[in-house]
C-alpha cells in the first residue's frame, strides 16, 4: 500500500477517537478509590458516569452542525482539546459535585469528535466500510489499554494520576492532528445555526424509512454494546466462577477481538454489502451470548467461555457495516449533521442497556439478563433478514 495522505488522516482520527476514549474509560476502575476520597456510594459515582455517557450521546449531533459550520479540524481539534482539559478538571475535582459537572464536561467534549470524523473520513475514502471499521477500532484499542493501566498507576500513585492519564494522552494527539491534518472547508459556513435545528428538517430525516430501519438497527446493537461494556465481567465472575484477574483479562479479550474485527467487517461490507455483514454480526452475537450463558448454566469450561467471549466481540462489530449504511443513506451535504443526528437518536436509546440489562440480573439472575441480549442480537437478524428476504428496500 502506498502511503497517501487519506491514510494519514484515517491513523489520526482513529488515535483522536482513541484519546477521547481513553479519558472517559479510565473512570471505572478508579470508583473504590474515588468512593473512598468523596465518602460517597458506588451509585453516586454511577449516577456522575451515566451524565458523561449522556452529554457525549448529546453531543452527537450538534458536532455534526458545528462541522459543517466551521469545518471537521476545527472541531476534532476542540473536541481532543476539551477531552485533555476536562481530564485535568476531573482530575482536581474538589468535591463530588465538581466531579460530576466535569465528568459531563468530558462527555460533551468528547462526544465532539466521532460524527464529525466519521464525515470527514467518508469524503477521503471511497471504501467508508473499511475506513469506518478502522476509524471505529480506536474505541476498542482503548478499552483494551486503558483500564488496566489506570488501574495500575491508581494503586501505586492515587486515582487522580490514573484519572490523569486521559490528558496524557489527548495532549500529544491534538498536536500531531494540528501538525499533519489539513485545514478542511466547511460545507454550510454561512447558514444560520438555528436553520440547523428547525426541528421539521430533523423529524424528517430521521422518518425516512431507510434511516428508520437503521436506527433501529443500531439502537439493538448499541443496547447490547453498553450493556456488554458494563456487566460483562461481572457476569464471568458471578455465573462461571472466574476470578476476578482472569474475568479481566477475557474482558480484554473482547476488547481485543471487538477492535481487530471492526476493519475486517467494514472492509467486508464494502465487498458483498452492508446487510450481509451486518447479518454476520448480528449472527454471531446469537451464538456468542448464547454459548456464554450455556457456559454458565451447564459448566461447560473456560474453553467454551473462551469461545463465547470471541463470539461477542465479533458481534460488537456491527458498527462498522451498519454506521456505513447510514452514510450510503446520506447526501454529502446531509452527513455532518444527519449522522450526529442519528447517532444522537439510537445511542441515547440504546444507553437503556445498562439499567435493563443489570434491573433483570437482579431480578431473575445473570444468565436470563445475557439470554436477553441474544434475543436482541436474534432480533436484529430477523430484521436484516426479513428485509433481504422479503425485499423491503429499507
Amino acid at each position: 500500500m502506498n502511503w497517501r495522505y487519506e491514510h494519514t488522516a484515517l491513523a489520526l482520527c482513529t488515535l483522536a477517537f482513541t484519546g477521547t476514549m481513553v479519558a472517559r474509560l479510565v473512570v471505572s476502575p478508579l470508583v473504590p478509590q474515588i468512593t473512598a476520597q468523596f465518602g460517597v456510594t458506588n451509585g453516586t459515582v454511577g449516577l456522575a458516569l451515566s451524565g458523561m455517557w449522556l452529554t457525549y450521546a448529546l453531543a452527537q449531533f450538534p458536532s455534526g452542525v458545528l462541522g459543517d459550520r466551521y469545518g471537521e479540524r476545527r472541531v476534532i481539534l476542540t473536541a481532543v482539546g476539551a477531552t485533555a482539559v476536562a481530564s485535568v478538571l476531573l482530575a482536581a475535582s474538589p468535591s463530588m459535585l465538581a466531579f460530576a459537572l466535569f465528568a459531563a464536561m468530558l462527555g460533551v467534549g468528547a462526544g465532539l469528535h466521532y460524527s464529525v470524523a466519521t464525515t470527514f473520513l467518508t469524503r477521503q475514502f471511497a471504501d467508508t466500510g473499511r475506513a469506518v471499521g478502522v476509524h471505529v477500532a480506536g474505541g476498542p484499542l482503548a478499552g483494551l489499554a486503558a483500564p488496566p493501566a489506570a488501574a495500575l498507576v491508581g494503586s501505586r500513585y492515587g486515582w487522580r494520576a490514573g484519572v490523569l492519564l486521559g490528558a496524557a494522552v489527548a495532549v500529544p494527539v491534538f498536536a500531531l492532528f494540528a501538525w499533519r491534518v489539513r485545514p478542511t472547508e466547511p460545507l454550510r459556513p454561512d447558514q444560520p445555526m438555528g436553520e440547523r435545528f428547525a426541528l421539521g428538517p430533523l423529524v424528517e430525516l430521521l422518518s425516512r424509512p431507510g434511516i428508520l430501519y437503521t436506527t433501529a438497527l443500531a439502537t439493538m446493537g448499541a443496547f447490547a454494546w453498553q450493556a456488554t461494556a458494563s456487566f460483562l465481567p461481572t457476569f464471568l465472575e458471578v455465573d462461571t466462577g472466574l476470578s476476578t484477574a482472569l474475568s479481566a483479562l477475557l474482558f480484554s479479550v473482547y476488547f481485543l477481538v471487538h477492535g481487530g474485527t471492526q476493519p475486517v467487517t467494514g472492509s467486508v461490507s464494502d465487498r458483498i454489502g452492508r446487510d450481509a455483514t451486518a447479518m454476520v454480526t448480528m449472527a454471531a452475537g446469537v451464538v456468542g451470548y448464547g454459548t456464554l450463558v450455556a457456559a454458565a448454566t451447564l459448566d461447560l469450561g473456560l474453553p467454551v467461555t473462551v469461545a463465547g467471549v470471541g463470539f461477542v466481540g465479533l458481534a460488537m462489530s456491527w458498527g462498522a457495516p451498519v454506521q456505513s449504511r447510514f452514510m450510503d443513506l446520506l447526501s454529502d451535504e446531509e452527513r455532518g449533521a444527519g449522522f450526529g443526528l442519528v447517532r444522537t437518536a439510537y445511542m441515547v436509546t440504546g444507553a437503556s442497556g445498562s439499567v435493563v440489562v443489570g434491573s433483570v440480573s437482579d431480578a431473575a439472575g445473570w444468565p436470563v439478563a445475557f439470554a436477553l441480549l441474544a434475543a436482541v442480537m436474534a432480533l436484529g437478524l430477523a430484521t436484516l433478514s426479513a428485509n433481504r428476504l422479503l425485499g423491503l428496500g429499507y
